[in-house]
């Protein structure tokens, strides 16, 4: 393994802070923040009804907050490599808890769409804390620290399912809004008090720096190639999810929001393998990673199209594709933020834009494909989305 001059800097300057506990708080504000985005997938039947709404038009409520995370990281988590971080955390979280204040008081279906919108731009305090502990860590535990505050954003991805599942079915969608507004306003507390301070990494302008990004995907062909892949697999990730609450409310299960949400603790039995994937990456090729783990997602709509209608297929699935996709995230920002260690916020940005970019365009293929053909529309398209990143990544394989 090559280590740059860069990378033994930050060893020097930034380990000696990034103790256990630190990194356990990282990991649990970026698995409450991101939690944001997904509390609506349990609730889209629920809030269907509040606003009489088809499943295609409350399904645009996932794509518009994955549209927005994606504006989000564009305008904002590039001023990581510029700003002092801390203080920018702060920042975001007091404008998310304005923007879920917003959601819990919709009165209707543009009004939410919005205020959707505004959660997505306004929750992207995970990214900006991720390149933090890349900064800190040192070279040769990187993958094992970047899985570890990952695997708390996996955690609060398929845990927001869960919780919102509950409260939605029991005290309704609007509380759990509000519950949530609460919490980002408490973290914005904690966080602020108990972060250290960072310095920034480039003197670019702001201006300079967006410019940047665009020669950041000429020239990083991995960067171009992971950003692709991620794309088509969180694509693929979405479709699942958005179309869950609306099979499980009907045939053969006939299961309310509660059921729907509990499906994310079953994921987090695939989430838990995050810390493991990042070890192996430190210690394996990173890019053979990628590859076994978009097969395992292929593996997990096998068994949604093969045996979606028995709960044990939907479950075996969901294992394998929570595995696969937050596995290989996991291992392509190992690969990216090993490229240009003074540029690791603005990767981040360009791999996490394209992400989110993908869940947008899952979101609204998932709730359209369910409208108009059901499971068997869902299977296909999400299947289809993973097969294109396993091309992607073949293909990229071959001309190296």
């Amino acid at each position: 393994m090559t280590i740059s001059l860069s990378d033994l800097r930050d060893s020097e300057q930034n380990n000696q802070t990034l103790s256990k506990s630190l990194i356990l708080l990282m990991s649990f504000a970026c698995g409450l923040a991101v939690a944001n985005l997904y509390y609506n997938q349990p609730l889209l039947a629920d809030m269907g009804r509040t606003f009489h709404a088809t499943s295609h038009q409350v399904g645009n409520i996932s794509m518009f907050t994955q549209i927005g995370y994606a504006i989000g990281m564009f305008l904002f988590v590039p001023l990581g490599d510029m700003k002092e971080r801390r203080q920018l955390i702060s920042i975001l979280l007091i404008a998310v808890t304005i923007s879920l204040i917003g959601v819990a008081t919709s009165q209707n279906l543009i009004w939410i769409y919005i205020s959707s919108l505004a959660v997505g731009i306004t929750t992207v305090v995970p990214q900006v804390i991720i390149p933090l502990a890349a900064q800190m860590a040192a070279p040769f535990e990187r993958g094992k620290v970047i899985g570890s505050v990952m695997s708390g954003l996996f955690f609060g991805i398929l845990l927001a399912r869960t919780v919102s599942g509950f409260i939605g079915g029991t005290l309704g969608w609007r509380v759990m809004y509000w519950i949530a507004a609460a919490m980002m306003l408490g973290l914005a507390v904690i966080l602020r008090s108990f972060l250290p301070k960072s310095y920034p990494e480039t003197a670019l302008s702001y201006r300079k720096l967006l410019k940047s990004m665009g020669e950041l995907i000429v020239t990083q062909r991995t960067l171009r190639e992971a950003s692709l892949i991620g794309a088509m697999m969180f694509g693929g990730f979405s479709v699942f999810w958005t179309s869950l609450a609306f099979f499980l409310e009907g045939a053969p299960y006939h299961y309310g929001s509660q059921v729907a949400g509990l499906f994310g603790l079953v994921g987090v039995v695939g989430a838990a393998g995050a810390p493991i994937v990042g070890r192996w990456a430190d210690r394996l090729s990173a890019k053979s990673m990628v590859g076994i783990l978009i097969t395992i997602s292929v593996l997990s709509y096998m068994f949604f199209g093969l045996f979606g209608t028995s709960l044990w297929g939907l479950v075996i699935g969901v294992i394998l594709l929570d595995l696969g996709v937050q596995g290989t995230q996991v291992s392509n920002q190992t690969r990216i933020y090993s490229l240009i260690p003074e540029a690791r916020s603005r990767l981040n940005t360009v791999y996490m834009v394209s992400y989110f970019l993908g869940g947008s365009i899952g979101s609204s293929l998932g709730s359209y494909a369910w409208y108009v053909w059901k499971w068997q529309g869902v299977y296909m398209t999400g299947g289809l989305m993973i097969v294109m990143g396993l091309l992607v990544w073949g293909v990229h394989r071959i001309k190296k």
